[in-house]
């Protein structure tokens, strides 16, 4: 009896050793990471953000893959849809892009469950940007120019669906203003193209361009937060102004659904022990981007909440948007 006992600990041991051996062995090889927009943008910026110090906990290296188009959709529908469930191929995870892609559009079949969000990032409010050289010198030069010439004042957004886009609906309700909306296909061509005055102003967020304000390459005229933020003092609210628009975007990185667990909470365990390193508070500091780490259900709760707030959102305004 004590020799079956003996053996069958054995086998216990071994299946438990097995386990352990599997957990230990994810990940083997580089992680693909596909990005929905252009290099540049919000996703790009997160990416340079995490990787670095995600390698140096994985042991393993980041590949950056570019599927721009459709507000982020094509790569999302490749993750939820066509990629392999191994915990190799990640996303960045853009919101509200990733969820008002298919809100505002049934054709686009991918939804948020079909998905294994990993991890919550960034939090970044929405800033209003010019040209350093532009002739609005203020959020109120903006505004005079908008109300002088309806529909004429050029605004540049990252997708249609984005954070951006939705800011702008929102920021024309709110004021009842009208302006020419320009899509871009990300956050990067938008700002560029206002530094490049092919467009007057951009509606942006604070990360990706406060390194072209410090730079003296764009100018802040205001910001869509409740409170001013601390590295951009003398840069307004719109709230302030007497415009109520509090607006901005996240990012953070997720799988396809149903990886195996141990592969999920690995990248959990990385994402946490990233968060906690020294080097990675400073280079977000330095790039102004708000860390707002939430991990694995924490993170699906916060989408699917979003996902309730965007379809009262999108239900309010849709009737606007159809007009343009």
């Amino acid at each position: 009896m004590r020799s079956g006992n003996r053996v069958l600990g054995t086998v216990v041991l071994i299946g438990a050793l097995a386990a352990s051996a599997a957990f230990a062995a994810y990940p083997t090889k580089q992680i693909t990471v596909l990005q929905g927009f252009k290099a540049g943008g919000g996703s790009d910026t997160v990416a340079q953000l995490t990787q670095p110090y995600l390698e140096k906990v994985l042991g393993k290296s980041f590949v950056n893959q570019y599927i721009p188009g459709a507000t982020g959709a094509i790569a999302w529908t490749q993750l939820a849809k066509a990629a392999r469930k191994d915990g190799y191929t990640l996303s960045i995870t853009n919101t509200p892009m990733l969820l008002t892609n298919y809100i505002m559009t049934p054709a686009i079949t991918y939804k948020v469950d079909e998905l294994t969000p990993i991890a919550n990032v960034i939090s970044d409010p929405g800033i209003v940007v010019v040209a350093a050289d532009s002739p609005f010198k203020t959020f109120d030069d903006f505004i005079a120019a908008v109300k002088a010439n309806p529909g004429k004042v050029t605004v540049g957004n990252s997708g249609v669906g984005g954070d951006d886009f939705f800011t702008t609906l929102i920021f024309e309700k709110v004021s009842g203003l009208k302006v020419q909306m320009v899509p871009f296909e990300g956050d990067g061509p938008s700002w560029q193209a206002a530094m490049g005055k092919k467009i007057d102003v951009s509606f942006n967020n604070i990360g990706i361009v406060f390194p072209q304000i410090k730079a003296d390459n764009l100018r802040a005229l205001a910001i869509m937060a409740e409170k001013r933020y601390e590295l951009l003092p003398d840069v307004p609210t719109m709230k302030e102004k007497g415009i109520d628009v509090v607006s901005g975007s996240s990012r953070g990185y997720s799988a396809p659904a149903d990886i195996p667990e141990e592969a999920r909470q690995t990248l959990i365990e990385a994402f946490k022990k990233m968060a906690e390193m020294r080097e990675f508070k400073k280079a977000c500091a330095d790039r102004a981007s708000i860390i707002d780490m939430k991990y694995g259900d924490d993170y699906m709760a916060m989408l699917k909440k979003q996902e309730k707030d965007f379809t009262e959102i999108w239900n309010e305004v849709k009737d606007q948007f159809q007009k343009h």
